[in-house]
């Protein structure tokens, strides 16, 4: 189960290995859909499901298997399962041919993360080595799964980011408002294996169509300061799921930047800037990435993690630029959203205090301070102690910046590719100082002129 870290891969192992170690014909595993409440159908083994667009899904408590995880505790049912009460049928499911069944929760940290059970065809009465074997495998599942969800997640983050850099990349090296239509359009439907997209105007005119129309169809506003300029309208044979709404979602948002600044390309307005800004940030994440691949010894998911962060951390900046159509960011604003990222991702359980003063700076030097925050908020959070505080603050024209926790902190002379950017950026791109200490709490502190 560790021999891969893709979600798919890694059920159909899971389903065809718990098979062989059981000794059954059959193994079906479930995952559960947190927000639809429901078990759906991943894999199975020793039986297909017709039709998988149309996968079984059943609520915790519904089926044998569903009251397996909703009791959180083993069903077995040695004959005549099928007769069960408790039993569900699937029209594309053949599980009446089988006998026995054993249906297992799958927990992670005591929550639900799925379920899992095998049949045999033949009536058996499974031993109670057996169901604590299933137990113990389901436990096992339970972290390959999650780390595969977190792979998964992390493979869509980077494609998002591919996908909207490919939008930046056509907005600046276009000074064509058609051009850059188009290849938004066309990266629309890479992006999701549309069958057809366009941009539909305000004015109800449609541009750029392109492909044909599908089966199913995603239409998302095109909003600019609070006013719909257009529509974005994607076709497919198959259904969207949730992260490619999310995606859509995204580029929209991105489609309406780029029409707006398209526009005022074409007036002769923003075209020198929006290259300018684009190339020095894509510049940056080159850079970024080659140190990262230089450093020695590095664990290849922490630096993809990490380099996604920091690529998130450019974002961030690009964004509030763009909503805040000004040369200047208000660092309050930039530091919340880049703290709500990492704490979602690495706080759990711990407490993280803010107390952020007003403070503007030019936007050039909001990319450097935000993958400094970024590096310095990352690391207290990852080894540092359970608390952490972030401090914000200006004072006789200086910039502080200073984020502390209360772990056993790092001294002065502490390397890493984390602390060798930081130091850099405080350096070459802030003309700041850096200052570690770790007397009573572990303290990061980065001084530089407004």
């Amino acid at each position: 189960m560790n021999s891969t870290l893709d979600l798919e891969e890694v059920l159909a192992l899971v389903a065809s290995k718990v098979a062989d170690a059981l000794g059954t014909e059959a193994c079906f595993v479930y995952l559960y859909d947190e927000r639809a409440n429901e078990l759906v159908l991943r894999a199975t083994h020793g039986t297909g499901v017709e039709e998988m667009t149309k996968r079984p899904r059943m609520r915790p408590g519904e089926g044998i298997t569903g009251a397996a995880a909703a009791d959180r505790a083993p069903v077995m049912i040695p004959s005549q399962a099928h007769l069960d009460p408790r039993f569900k049928q699937f029209t594309n499911l053949p599980e009446d041919d089988y006998e026995s069944i054993l249906a297992v929760p799958i927990l992670a940290r005591e929550q639900l993360a799925g379920a899992l059970n095998v049949r045999t065809l033949e009536p058996r009465e499974f031993t109670q080595d057996e169901i604590e074997l299933l137990v113990a495998i389901a436990d096992q599942v339970a972290q390959t799964i999650q780390h595969a969800q977190l792979y998964a997640q992390a493979q869509s983050r980077v494609a998002e980011l591919e996908a909207l850099a490919k939008i930046s990349e056509a907005v600046s090296e276009s000074l064509y408002l058609e051009e850059s239509l188009e290849a938004i359009v066309k990266t629309t439907m890479e992006a999701v294996g549309a069958t057809g997209a366009a941009l539909v105007l305000e004015d109800g005119n449609i541009a750029w169509p392109e492909g044909r129309p599908g089966a199913h169809n995603v239409r998302l506003p095109l909003r600019w300061k609070r006013r719909q300029i257009g529509e974005l309208v994607c076709d497919r044979d198959t259904p969207f799921t949730d992260e490619e709404r999310a995606l859509l979602a995204s580029i929209a948002h991105h489609a309406a930047v780029a029409l707006e600044h398209g526009r005022a390309v074409m007036r002769g307005v923003l075209a020198q800037e929006i290259h300018h800004r684009v190339k020095n940030n894509l510049q940056t994440v080159a850079s970024l990435l080659r140190l990262q691949a230089r450093a020695p010894g590095t664990d290849p998911r922490k630096a993809l993690e990490d380099s996604v962060n920091r690529i998130l951390a450019i974002a961030a900046v690009h964004e509030v630029l763009t909503e805040q159509r000004e040369e200047v960011v208000e660092l309050r604003e930039l530091l919340e959203r880049l703290r709500a990222m990492l704490v979602q991702g690495l706080a759990a359980g711990k407490e993280v205090h803010a107390k952020l003063d007003s403070v503007s700076i030019a936007g050039n030097r909001a990319t450097a301070l935000a993958l400094v925050f970024s590096e310095l908020l990352q690391n207290a959070l990852e080894h540092g102690g359970n608390s952490v505080r972030i401090e914000l603050a200006q004072k006789n024209g200086q910039v502080v910046l200073a984020i502390a926790d209360d772990g056993e902190g790092i001294d002065g002379d502490a390397t890493g590719t984390g602390l060798s950017i930081v130091r850099a950026l405080v350096r070459d791109e802030l003309q700041g100082r850096l200052e570690l200490s770790s007397k009573d709490e572990m303290r990061a502190e980065v001084t530089f002129p407004t």
